[in-house]
């Protein structure tokens, strides 16, 4: 009987040497939280975190991005999200005062309702600059809105017109000011409404997760070539807006499409690498490697694939790269955007 998915048996049938195993990297996307519904309840704090960046690749630091983990449970609806700033907070320190040279939590991207009037809006960025004891970064605010939610693994339910919102828009606008990036997770059919939100704070760092997420699952099973052919266009497009820098990750994810959280044994490198490469590239053709970071978008991508493999994948879809090009996609680019 084979072991059942996600658990370290099941893990464990994918094992790799280690490439390039003293390249230094960040890891700009990952996520802890008490316990969630992407790992069945179970809890993704530190001590897991280290588990997967101490598996074999040089990772020097990581980003936490916003995932809605330990958010005050009273007091005003908007200050809520300061609750996870503090929790990750707290994990950061002890990444920082640890001994050895493990991967030290290094920025942390928080959550603001962006569509507050600017008082509301200056406390929450104030109350998490506090929080973050020097570590906050940014805000997401996630703009997924998903057709047919209920046929979604990872539905976004978020309001329909978000990144068009004049309200909004002025939120990502009064991040920039603040010196603060802003990033969205959403779904491939908003990247058109995502570039307009670009072109509207165009002195704001902004941030897509995930490449827009094309979709492969449900409804969309039967539209991978046609959804790409899009996504290519819609991505060319973003990618003239200057202020805009793309993650390279977040892929392996359910609603993708490619099935790997639910067969006999994870992907390997070589399969992420042949489904996958092509999103690769052309992205980082369209930004360039300044304006691009791999990212792990752990542990959500542990449901289809190991922490050592996806990084041995994105070093085999770099590896036509000059030295310097490498550096900035695995190092450079995260430490420039994230001032880490």
């Amino acid at each position: 009987m084979n072991p059942a998915p996600q658990t370290p048996a099941w893990h464990a049938q994918v094992v790799e040497e280690i490439i390039d195993p003293n390249r230094p990297i960040i890891d700009p996307h990952h996520h802890l939280w008490t316990g969630n519904r992407w790992t069945n309840g179970a809890p993704y704090l530190l001590a897991d975190l280290w588990a997967d960046t101490e598996s074999g690749h040089n990772i020097r630091k990581t980003v936490f991005v916003q995932c809605s983990a330990s958010y005050r449970t009273d007091g005003p609806e908007h200050l809520k999200p300061i609750g996870e700033t503090e929790f990750v907070a707290a994990q950061a320190m002890q990444s920082a005062q640890a001994d050895g040279d493990k991967a030290v939590i290094a920025g942390i991207v928080s959550h603001a309702d962006l569509r507050l009037d600017k008082a509301m809006l200056d406390e929450v960025l104030d109350a998490h600059e506090a929080a973050g004891q020097g570590l906050f970064r940014g805000i997401r605010h996630a703009g997924s809105r998903h057709p047919q939610p209920e046929t979604a693994y990872g539905p976004g339910n978020n309001p329909p017109g978000l990144f068009t919102d004049p309200a909004f828009q002025a939120g990502v606008r009064h991040l920039g000011r603040r010196g603060y990036t802003y990033e969205s997770w959403h779904y491939h059919f908003q990247l058109a409404d995502f570039r307009a939100l670009a072109q509207s704070a165009p002195d704001t760092t902004i941030i897509l997760d995930h490449f827009g997420t094309p979709l492969g699952h449900g409804e969309y099973a039967d539209q991978r070539e046609e959804i790409f052919k899009q996504w290519q266009k819609d991505m060319a497009a973003l990618a003239e807006c200057p202020n805009v820098y793309a993650k390279l990750g977040g892929l392996a994810m359910p609603d993708n499409g490619f099935g790997w959280h639910e067969a006999a044994r994870p992907a390997t490198s070589d399969e992420l690498v042949a489904a996958q490469k092509r999103y690769y590239l052309h992205t980082i053709e369209c930004f360039g490697p300044d304006r691009c970071m791999f990212e792990s978008n752990f542990p959500v991508d542990k449901l289809s694939i190991g922490y050592p493999i996806v990084w041995n994948a994105f070093k085999k879809m770099a590896a036509d790269f000059s030295e310097a090009e490498k550096h900035a996609l695995f190092y450079g680019t995260a430490a420039k955007v994230y001032r880490i």
